[in-house]
């Protein structure tokens, strides 16, 4: 059986300069896609990917994570776009670091894909009409 989560990793500065995504690959058969990340020299990097694979090499990755010190926690929460609220004016899109946001030419409407979103919140902050929420799950 295959799984697929997003998580939100906290990488401590010794781990910074660590092939660690790396041996998720090579070690553990996993597939991953790197949503949103700050990694600095010398400090805590941050990143938040997408990672799947078959549930024991899943869970053994998971495991690796933790031995190394490595903190994680699912994403626990969605941007949800009410289109129903929605002006068109586009100053979510211009802030989208993912182009989950995006105006569709010729019709100039905005669109979101959902798929694509790291839940950055930059758009929440943007919307002059609140048709962006931050939704939380469990």
């Amino acid at each position: 059986m295959e799984i697929c989560k997003r998580f939100v990793l906290y990488f401590p500065s010794t781990l910074i300069e660590k092939p660690i995504i790396y041996q998720l690959i090579k070690e553990y058969n996993l597939i991953f896609n790197i949503l949103k990340a700050s990694i600095n020299p010398h400090q805590e990097g941050l990143m938040v990917l997408e990672l799947s694979g078959e549930k024991d090499d899943f869970e053994a990755g998971v495991e690796y994570l933790k031995g190394l010190g490595v903190k994680f926690q699912p994403l626990s929460q969605d941007i949800i776009w009410d289109e129903s609220k929605c002006i068109h004016c586009g100053a979510c899109t211009t802030l989208c670091p993912t182009g989950a946001l995006y105006i569709e030419r010729p019709s100039m409407e905005v669109h979101f894909d959902g798929a694509r979103c790291v839940v950055c919140e930059a758009c929440v902050k943007a919307c002059p009409v609140r048709a962006m929420v931050v939704k939380f799950t469990a």
